[in-house]
């Protein structure tokens, strides 16, 4: 709260924050090729981090492959970040150097 004095007459208001109504930034996560890392081993891992199904693990792997990186889904900060440090936690116990990155997603 704040005070001032005008006048000898004390005058108390209450600042409060803008309130905007607005999304959450989205960020995109992109899985790289390696030249490493198994194919099998990737698809499996996007089936198991990223829910999708073993035709749309195939397409996005091969994505990556053929042209250097593929994305993996969008999500909220806090979301993606998880989602990386999960994956390269799995891919680093199974001794495979995959790499996965994040960006902001463009509307």
């Amino acid at each position: 709260m704040k005070s001032e004095v005008i006048n000898n007459c004390t005058e108390h208001w209450v600042v409060q924050p803008e309130v905007t109504n607005s999304e959450p930034q989205l960020y995109l996560i992109l899985i790289h090729n390696d030249h490493y890392t198994p194919m099998e081993f990737v698809v499996a891992l996007l089936e198991k981090f990223f829910n999708m199904d073993r035709v749309k693990a195939t397409s996005t792997m091969l994505e990556a492959h053929m042209k250097g990186k593929a994305a993996c889904g969008v999500f909220t900060k806090d979301v993606a970040e998880t989602k990386i440090t999960l994956t390269l936690s799995y891919a680093r116990n199974h001794e495979h150097p995959l790499i996965c990155s994040m960006e902001a997603a463009h509307e």
